[in-house]
């Protein structure tokens, strides 16, 4: 069977909407297909000849690729459903809630007539906005298929159907507005949801949440319960970090007994194999980091556990690493002084304090530093002094060889921590953004009089990340950032009460704090679309501006949703309530002073706001460039099974292609400059990775460490150097 004229004409009209393409030898492509091939086969044909001609001079050519795909996704839902495509929102939401694909919630929650008047809205024109890898990618990962496999639901309907899930509990005489505006943001593609919420919003499996990060208590039940907790929540598909500060050092005391404690290594040998063998929904293995202080007697064994060389019994391949660093082990490092490793059990039954409690509340001084020299100064505490510079080559050593570990700068995180009255920060997620309250959650078994033995929990703050990310380039471009961000902010919001976690003290301290992690992708694509060089006072002065702005627009959204809804439930006291979040970023102009003001009577919904993710799926599928992260080229090649694809530089064109200097190009510095600038404004963190040549030297790579931290940076992500291929996490990916 042949294609008939219908298909060369519809062919035609994709053409002629890229005047820009040589099309002629294409048009001959073409008439040969259609008068030799199958059906069936012409499409796929036609879209490996698109691919094939995509290249930095021709970069439209994706567009075609994607056009072509895009009738071959319309025919196979005409298939598969019967009937044309977009044809009824309402018979697909009732096909696939009998099909045990969509929660009963969205035929509870909307009535017939409310889902007719939505299906108005939807736009099958803005299929034609994604590039051909975001459209495959959504198609393959996020699209709602049958438990056979077949494909049901096309990308608009996943947009609307997540706006209707996020939208539900709304009062009803604004709901289906809220619905509607949360359509416009998502459909086009100006701010994308969390991969666990783009894939399971409105679906009978899976959660919303992108990641936990869990505080590891030095108790034998502590610990292996917290094994369990990471298996539980990275079997819904969540990345986690985990906190091991806490647990004694490899020969401490157990119960009196010393020399018995065998140390943070075996343990985090069990998370790994944890890691390994509960899987995230069948897709790929589970995703932990794990964080340790630089003082700890165990921390020189840690920085080795990713290694290829050595014992293998005590590596580590599959975890990622994080380092909590306080800022006098900084100053150490400059001074070539020497630095004291502890056991934090020892410090806890000698000093009667945890060291890992307390942090610098200043500059150059304060508490932390107080009870680090405290305990140098104890001669019945044992140590270990080790000069600060070796600790810190043994780190970039293991950053060049592996990527990690992570750079986490304590104090910094807890002076600026605007709920720092209510907890602490002891180290952050599986991609360095978050930055919220931890604790560990105390177990306790009792025998009752009746025989009943009764296991009750102390719940810890159990950190839950709850993501979404603003597309600079569309959204500045198209000066929308003050409509996008009030309904990314409620969409957010009720993502927390929506969700169902099966760790109850997440549960509990996902309501206590509200948290939200709002953020951003395509910075360089815009910097090139405004042509502003990246290594420039231009682009930083941007960044400072943007952000400022961004954060202003997030606290608004806050306030009146707190007036709406009510405050988060541990406002009183925060940094946000007595005015020291805003004096501390120095925002003095009346605007923010009358915010202050506003803040301080009728409070905020969400205890934490910003946090800027790596953005890596997403930001393809919205076909912009990953978080605030340079390109790596201007023109590269995804491979995959059976052909290749080739990916060009967002909006690349004989203008913006000055502006797209790859990553491993950038002077550091200027990244580093930006970041610092952005900071300022985001009350979590960033994924901020770091990227040098195979070939730098030591001192330059320390160099851009101690500016990194001096420049008043939370963290640093990866190393990223052009010997290493490194993963983000895919929950992340907002």
């Amino acid at each position: 069977m042949k294609v008939g004229i219908s298909w060369e004409e519809e062919l035609q009209g994709i053409l002629r909407q890229y005047p820009d393409l040589d099309t002629i030898s294409f048009q001959g492509k073409i008439n040969t297909l259609l008068d030799n091939v199958e059906k069936e086969k012409v499409l796929h044909l036609l879209i490996l000849e698109s691919l094939d001609r995509v290249t930095s001079e021709e970069p439209n050519w994706t567009y075609v690729a994607a056009r072509i795909y895009l009738l071959d996704l319309y025919e196979e839902i005409e298939k598969n459903r019967g009937g044309q495509a977009y044809q009824s929102l309402h018979d697909l939401i009732v096909a696939l809630t009998n099909k045990g694909i969509y929660r009963s919630d969205l035929l509870q929650d909307y009535s017939s007539t409310e889902i007719h008047e939505l299906e108005k809205i939807i736009l099958p024109e803005n299929d034609h906005l994604f590039t051909y890898i975001g459209l495959k990618t959504l198609a393959d990962r996020y699209l709602a298929r049958t438990h056979e496999g077949l494909l049901y639901e096309l990308p608009q309907e996943r947009f609307l159907i997540i706006a209707m899930t996020l939208l539900s509990k709304e009062p009803k005489s604004f709901r289906l507005q809220y619905v509607k505006e949360a359509y416009w943001a998502l459909s086009n593609l100006y701010m994308t949801v969390a991969t666990p919420t783009l894939a399971n919003a409105g679906k009978s499996y899976g959660q919303l949440s992108s990641c936990f990060i869990d505080t590891v208590d030095d108790s034998l039940r502590g610990i292996f319960d917290s094994n369990t907790d990471a298996a539980t929540v990275s079997k819904n598909g969540g990345g986690l970090g985990l906190y091991l500060g806490k647990i004694r050092a490899k020969g401490s005391s157990i119960k009196g007994f010393k020399g018995n404690s065998s140390g943070v290594l075996p343990w985090m040998k069990q998370l790994n194999n944890t890691a390994v063998s509960v899987d995230q929904l069948g897709q790929r293995q589970g995703a932990i980091a794990v964080y340790l202080d630089i003082w700890h007697k165990d921390i020189l064994a840690f920085l080795d556990a990713k290694l290829n060389n050595g014992d293998e019994r005590f590596r580590t391949h599959d975890l990622f690493t994080g380092v909590c660093i306080p800022d006098i082990f900084m100053e150490k490092v400059e001074n070539r002084e020497n630095w004291y490793l502890f056991d934090p059990h020892e410090v806890r039954q000698v000093m009667g304090f945890s060291l890992e409690d307390y942090f610098d509340e200043q500059k150059g001084e304060g508490t932390f530093r107080t009870k680090y020299e405290e305990c140098i100064a104890t001669d019945a505490l044992s140590r270990e002094a080790i000069p600060a510079i070796e600790i810190m080559k043994r780190l970039m050593v293991s950053q060049l060889e592996t990527g990690t570990p992570y750079m986490f700068y304590r104090d910094t995180v807890n002076r600026l921590n605007p709920n720092k009255h209510a907890g602490m920060i002891y180290g952050s997620n599986l991609c360095t953004e978050i930055m919220q309250n931890m604790s560990p959650t105390l177990v306790k078994e009792e025998v009752t009089q009746d025989g009943n033995i009764v296991i009750t929990k102390q719940p810890g703050d159990y950190v839950v990340c709850n993501l979404s990310s603003i597309s600079l380039a569309k959204a500045v471009t198209d000066d929308v950032l003050k409509r996008l961000i009030p309904i990314q902010v409620r969409m957010l919001d009720n993502v927390i009460d929506l969700n169902k976690i099966d760790v109850p003290q997440a549960q509990l301290t996902n309501q206590k704090y509200r948290a939200i992690g709002l953020g951003t992708f395509g910075w360089h694509h815009l910097l090139a679309i405004k042509q502003v060089k990246w290594e420039s006072e231009e682009a930083v002065r941007f960044a400072d501006a943007l952000y400022e702005e961004i954060n202003y627009l997030s606290i608004k959204a806050s306030l009146e949703l707190a007036k709406e809804k009510g405050v988060y439930p541990v406002f009183k006291g925060s940094d946000w309530e007595n005015g020291q979040y805003f004096e501390a970023r120095n925002y003095q102009t009346d605007r923010w002073q009358e915010l202050k003001e506003e803040v301080k009577q009728y409070g905020l919904r969400n205890g934490y706001l910003l946090a800027v993710a790596p953005n890596s799926t997403t930001s393809i599928i919205a076909g912009s460039t990953a978080s605030i992260d340079p390109i790596f080229k201007k023109e590269y090649s995804e491979e995959k099974k059976n052909y290749k694809i080739t990916v060009t530089a967002p909006d690349l064109n004989a203008t913006t292609t000055w502006y797209y200097k790859s990553a491993h190009n950038i002077d550091q510095h200027w990244s580093i400059k930006q970041n610092a600038a952005r900071q300022k404004h985001i009350d979590q963190a960033i994924s901020f990775n770091l990227y040098v040549k195979n070939t730098v030297r030591a001192k330059d790579l320390l160099d851009l460490h101690i500016e990194a931290w001096k420049q008043g940076l939370k963290t640093t992500y990866y190393v990223r150097s052009t010997a290493t291929e490194l993963d983000d996490c895919e929950s992340c990916s907002s």
